[in-house]
């Protein structure tokens, strides 16, 4: 009997159900980032500065199905609009995915345990400060984290 692929492997983005789209988060807590675009090159500038509606140490949001109401910026991913999002983190399995990657071998489906983004290195959990710490959204650009822009997919996973 052959084994079954898993659905991220059999179907695109815009087959997938609504909660094996939500199963692709991997829960690192990158996109919840403030990030800043350069005027003049339009470079993304990831910060350390999370949304005031993320939680730092779960990597998750406090009220997710709510979050525009608080936040009206807040970019709801969807198949059609991942291409565009050129700021998500190149390990992310949205992005990956689209790309015609595969999933990190860290990544909580595969590994079947959600903390394995953590205990890999891939998230910011405990790492970031609220931007509600701040007076001037600006203020945010003294945590800036280039080092967030590198891509993680390839870090070593021994589970």
């Amino acid at each position: 009997m052959m084994a079954r692929k898993p659905f991220w492997e059999t179907k695109s983005l815009n087959q997938m159900t609504v909660p094996e789209w939500e199963s692709l988060c991997d829960g690192c807590g990158l996109c919840c980032l403030v990030r800043f675009e350069d005027e003049d090159t339009g470079e993304i500038i990831p910060t350390r500065v999370h949304c005031q509606l993320f939680n730092t140490h779960s990597c998750t949001c406090s009220d997710y199905p709510n979050r525009k109401k608080t936040v009206p910026d807040c970019i709801k991913l969807t198949p059609h609009n991942i291409e565009r999002l050129a700021w998500m983190p190149p390990s992310c399995a949205y992005r990956r995915l689209n790309e015609g990657k595969t999933l990190p071998l860290w990544h909580p489906l595969i590994t079947g345990d959600p903390e394995s983004v953590h205990t890999a290195g891939v998230s910011v959990r405990d790492q970031t400060v609220s931007e509600l710490s701040f007076d001037q959204a600006e203020d945010a650009m003294d945590f800036v984290a280039l080092d967030l822009m590198y891509d993680k997919s390839d870090v070593d996973w021994e589970g």
